[in-house]
């Protein structure tokens, strides 16, 4: 069942995701060669923490962290470990936090040092496929346009798109209906409506689309050991049209860098 949100609850969630995109915007300045997964997982507890809020997946279906690492070949999921990351590794950095009742959860890969461009380019595709989903995320659309959207994006440029795992609805629980494939068809699937709460990640991959768990029970990578790539954002359907309430301005802030997208 969808539970859709008043203009007051989205503004609550704003708040939560905000949480979100602080803390990734301190971390942001902390990926570099030699920093350590651990390390910053610590660093991201004790920010959110701080800010008034508890950390989202922390202790959530058993997770044992505040942040999911993904290096390289990972997906998503990666448990923060105390090997350090390399010049030229991609992390993806997932985050949740959970203030006033209602969850942020949100998403970044980030370059460590110099990467080699066609891994920069898989990021920015993934990038673009997320906002391109975004803008199909209107009243009266279609669930699967939206999907077919960053379905088409990626796989114009030779990528994969990541079956297995999907975004979802996000409120009052991190994971609530409904689910948000990256894959679809035009005009398919449920009507999307006002007040509607939609954490979009497109997981998207250099080569093959299909991904295996590792015996941790939580790693998800590539079959093919070829790198991913992983952004996400919480948007609303707020008068009939989508508002995006994270941001990634405090990452680009930190890393000066100027976005177009």
């Amino acid at each position: 069942m969808i539970i859709y949100k008043s203009k007051e609850e989205i503004e609550v969630m704003r708040q939560s995701a905000l949480v979100v995109s602080r803390t990734l915007g301190m971390l942001a300045k902390e990926v570099k060669p030699g920093a350590i997964p651990k390390k910053l997982d610590k660093l991201a507890e004790e920010y959110i923490r701080d800010q008034g809020a508890v950390p989202g997946f922390l202790g959530l279906y058993g997770c044992p962290s505040t942040l999911l690492i993904s290096t390289n070949e990972t997906v998503v999921h990666g448990l923060p470990i105390d090997k350090p990351l390399e010049n030229g590794d991609v992390v993806s950095i997932d985050c949740g936090a959970k203030m006033n009742g209602y969850y942020g959860d949100h998403a970044y890969t980030f370059e460590v040092g110099e990467v080699k461009p066609e891994v920069k380019k898989l990021l920015k595709v993934t990038k673009e496929c997320l906002y391109l989903g975004i803008e199909q995320m209107y009243a009266g659309n279609r669930l699967g346009s939206l999907s077919y959207a960053i379905q088409e994006h990626a796989e114009k440029h030779g990528y994969g798109v990541v079956r297995e795992l999907v975004g979802h609805g996000l409120g009052k629980k991190m994971h609530e209906d409904p689910q948000v494939p990256n894959y679809g068809r035009k005009g398919t699937g449920k009507k999307l409506q006002e007040g509607l709460v939609l954490a979009i990640e497109p997981m998207i991959t250099m080569g093959t689309y299909r991904v295996k768990t590792l015996k941790d029970g939580w790693t998800i990578n590539t079959v093919d050991g070829q790198p991913a790539a992983h952004f996400e954002h919480d948007v609303a359907i707020v008068d009939g049209k989508p508002e995006i309430l994270s941001t990634f301005d405090y990452i680009y802030e930190a890393l000066g860098i100027k976005e177009t997208v």
